[in-house]
């Protein structure tokens, strides 16, 4: 592991551009910092479509070619050619539940486009722990060491790292230190004098119940208001003239991805940032996948910072002028857009899209455009294999939270994969299924369509459950400890629920082939490794015992298609709401 102080040596930043008339400053001026704020781009190489929001205009939206790693690349260097100055800064999110050309080689080329792309700090997310903390570790500081199910460095060998420096203010090791530098140092040199900023990162609290348990074993998360603060306090002892915050926690809002109103705006990032030290200058967000810009002194006045997220995957950039005065000890924001990072595409039917004249386009970097086809070309092969024709409603994967007809085939799979384990029910948690499942016209789907659809890697266990244990776990879906959620389930079991009644009682019937479960009864009970390791806060799944360890989801997946020529999604119904409206 490289060494890591938290304190990043101070470096000048050299000029890309030709320095605007009077940047020469003398030590009494203001000086601005261009800083390009991305979040949430999780392994995005390629271009994707998205539906924009113009406006406040819900209805207002339109379709076009967006992200890709080649077209964020000269976005970024065309909002840092305007600058002397300039900081790029990510909060969280740049790798898991990424597409099959990234997640393939376990995010490698993500972290090599970063490179190429110029990124100098990237805030921990809760993504970044999919695979586990070593291997989080690995992907940071380089090297071929396998502590996940793919092997590594496939591509590039040895795999060299990242460049840019990974922050983690929260996340705590056993001995005390954090697990990446809690806030770095970046210094500029502005004439005769020097100008600091500090950056803290940090993930949210919830990390753990988001991600595989195993995977963040040893780790502690830690309040992020009182992290930020403490680090505030740091940094103001070593000098930083202006403070920037990367959380990866986030806003929702009612209006469009450039109003700066904060329009009914809502979201767990409130409360926190209600809490933080008034002396933070800057919050770069994500999490919430949406794109605002809000100042927040409407919503709290004592804390006049700017709240940025630049929605997801790559869809666009935030541009932000940081204004910093050290000779009156202040700083702040007095530009923030965010730009749409537009590319060029082509319709399901290959078909060019014409650029839309609304937005900006710039060509692709051509290094960045090499790098990602060179992986592109090593993942083509596996994406494109067939593995098993489907009929059915795949297109929407349906809410993360209920029953749909892809996770019931999903859990039916399971349940078919470990029939030699007894498993007798699968369940499967229907927001590990990260897509939907679209099949050619023929009904047939590829390895890479159902990648997409399970991208995590998880192995698939069989436990043993009392009749009383697996009710409790059932009860789990409805308590009052976060938000309902209700799991896919294979064929053969059925449950009824009613929200109206007490926690701990909302389940009204569970039978298993028509037949009561019965709480002396034992049962064999088959889900994902993220599941039964305690995943999304479920914690009665890791009391079964007898556990036999099987195969890959995604390979039960692929077996149970291939049983018949053409596979009919199962309907939903499994799973009854009963909650009188």
């Amino acid at each position: 592991m490289k060494s890591a102080s938290p304190l990043i040596a101070a470096m000048a930043v050299s000029a890309c551009a030709t320095i605007p008339q009077g940047s020469a400053t003398s030590a009494i001026d203001p000086v601005t910092i261009k800083v390009v704020g991305l979040n949430d781009f999780h392994g995005n190489l390629e271009p994707l479509r998205r539906a924009l929001r113009l406006s406040d205009d819900t209805s207002e939206e339109i379709n076009l070619p967006v992200a890709g790693a080649a077209y964020l690349a000269s976005a970024v260097a065309e909002a840092r050619a305007k600058n002397e100055y300039s900081l790029v800064i990510s909060a969280g999110d740049l790798i898991g539940a990424s597409p099959l050309i990234s997640s393939y080689f376990l995010d490698e080329p993500t972290i090599g486009a970063m490179n190429r792309i110029g990124l100098d700090f990237n805030a921990v997310g809760n993504h970044e722990f999919d695979r586990g903390w070593r291997e989080l570790l690995r992907i940071a500081n380089g090297g071929c060491e396998q502590f996940a199910v793919r092997a590594p460095c496939q591509v590039e060998n040895p795999y060299p790292g990242a460049e840019f420096k990974f922050l983690a203010a929260n996340v705590i090791q056993e001995d005390g230190s954090t697990l990446f530098p809690a806030y770095a140092m970046r210094s500029f040199d502005v004439g005769d004098r020097q100008v600091d900023v500090g950056i803290i990162g940090l993930t949210l609290k919830e990390t753990p119940s988001l991600v595989t348990p195993s995977g963040v074993d040893g780790l502690k998360f830690t309040d992020e208001a009182a992290t930020i603060n403490r680090a505030v306090d740091e940094l103001a002892t070593l000098g930083a003239d202006a403070f920037i915050v990367a959380v990866h926690q986030g806003l929702y809002t009612q209006v469009g991805y450039n109003d700066k109103s904060c329009g009914g705006v809502s979201g767990p990032l409130i409360a926190i940032l209600k809490a933080v030290d008034p002396r933070v200058d800057l919050v770069i967000s994500g999490h919430s996948h949406v794109a605002y810009v809000c100042d927040f002194a409407k919503i709290d006045p004592e804390r006049e910072f700017m709240v940025t997220s630049a929605g997801y995957g790559g869809s666009f950039y935030t541009d932000i002028d940081l204004v910093v005065d050290a000779a009156k000890d202040e700083a702040r924001v007095v530009r923030a857009d965010n730009v749409v990072v537009q590319s060029v595409g082509t319709d399901r039917q290959g078909n060019p899209i014409a650029p839309n004249a609304q937005f900006p386009i710039v060509p692709p970097d051509a290094d960045v455009a090499a790098y990602v086809e060179q992986y592109a070309q090593a993942s083509r092969e596996a994406a494109e294999r067939p593995v098993g024709r489907i009929f059915g409603d795949g297109r929407d994967p349906g809410p993360s939270t209920e029953e749909t007809s892809l996770g019931n085939a999903v859990a039916d799979a399971q349940l078919f994969g470990t029939l030699e384990a007894g498993a007798q029910i699968a369940f499967m948690n229907n927001s590990g299924i990260r897509t939907a499942l679209i099949p050619r016209e023929d009904g047939t789907i590829t390895f890479g369509d159902i990648f997409a659809v399970q991208p995590f890697s998880n192995t698939l266990v069989t436990r043993t459950y009392s009749g009383v244990q697996l009710l409790a776990l059932l009860e789990q879906q409805f308590d009052d400890e976060g938000f309902v959620q209700t799991f896919s389930a294979s064929r053969g079991f059925a449950l009824s629920y009613d929200m109206h009644r007490p926690s701990g009682q909302r389940v009204v019937s569970v039978t298993l082939n028509g037949e009561p479960i019965e709480p002396d009864t034992s049962y064999r009970v088959t889900m994902n490794s993220f599941l039964a390791a305690g995943g999304d806060s479920f914690t009665m799944f890791e009391h079964g015992t007898d556990s036999v360890v099987g195969a890959i989801d995604l390979d039960a997946f692929e077996l149970w298609l291939r049983q018949a020529e053409v596979r009919e999604l199962p309907p939903v119904g499994r799973i009854t709401d009963l909650t009188p409206e």
